[in-house]
């Protein structure tokens, strides 16, 4: 909008009655140097990879290329290319209300044997229309995911299903689990009432005692599911890790993330 050679009005008055600061007249930015742009370029391929990789996984796999970079210029350089890791991001875990909030029993409490503690957890898997949800119920001695269930929305009924077929291998003597609304109800808690089990859920603080579900949320959802993109409901529970475990068809990378078939 500065016309430069102006008859009438000079740069500085065009610039003060267009209220922009002149100095921006002949700045010239700055283009990225040619390490940056063949760090860009690396980036760029390994994420079509491994979509799942970080700043910090990305900083470390460009060093085995023998790229001594730093997180700070992985973000940044990430951030220019419009990539961010396969994350999970939607808020799963909000308390239903009126529903009963059971105190924590975890605190101090030595996990040493199978049945003692049990944990369950909501994620979700994309697909091209929308969003399925997926809940695993797991025993926090020896990681055996012991049952899950796919469902098109957050109602309940779900994950009371995987809980029942969970309580078909066994009886935990504490039940785990956030505060959820599915976790809250009374449909999900009256199932452990009945047979006499410890409830506990967690409170503030206490994010890190999802940490086994979550684990096995990233290493085998976000590094199996997401790349799969399926297309419609029908497909996800044929192709997801689930399925192959549970016909006997799973691949070696699955068996060594799980550690146990899936039933």
């Amino acid at each position: 909008m500065v016309e430069k050679g102006h008859p009438d009005l000079s740069v500085r008055r065009q610039c003060e009655l267009l209220g922009v600061n002149r100095a921006g007249l002949y700045y010239e930015p700055v283009s990225e140097s040619e390490e940056n742009l063949l760090l860009m370029r690396l980036l760029d391929e390994q994420y079509t990879r491994t979509p799942f990789y970080g700043r910090r996984r990305m900083t470390e796999w460009l060093a085995t290329m023998g790229h001594e970079v730093n997180c700070k210029r992985v973000a940044r350089l990430m951030a220019l290319l419009g990539i961010e890791a396969v994350y999970p991001k939607p808020k799963l875990s909000q308390p239903g209300e009126g529903h009963r909030i059971y105190p924590y029993l975890l605190r101090g409490t030595t996990v040493d044997r199978v049945n003692q503690v049990w944990s369950t957890d909501i994620t979700y898997i994309r697909m091209a229309p929308g969003f399925l949800y997926l809940v695993a119920v797991i025993d926090w001695f020896s990681r055996f995911v012991l049952s899950w269930s796919l469902s098109l929305t957050m109602e309940v009924e779900f994950c009371v299903e995987a809980l029942k077929r969970a309580l078909r291998r066994g009886l935990p003597e504490i039940f785990n689990s956030d505060q959820g609304s599915q976790f809250t109800s009374e449909k999900f808690t009256g199932v452990l009432a009945e047979r006499q089990i410890a409830i506990s859920m967690d409170g503030r603080g206490r994010c890190m005692d999802n940490i086994f579900v979550e684990r096995l949320w990233r290493s085998l959802k976000y590094e199996e599911v997401y790349l799969k993109d399926y297309a419609s409901v029908a497909e996800a529970p044929r192709r997801t890790p689930y399925g192959p475990l549970r016909q006997g068809r799973s691949s070696p990378p699955i068996r060594r993330l799980l550690g146990s078939v899936v039933p």
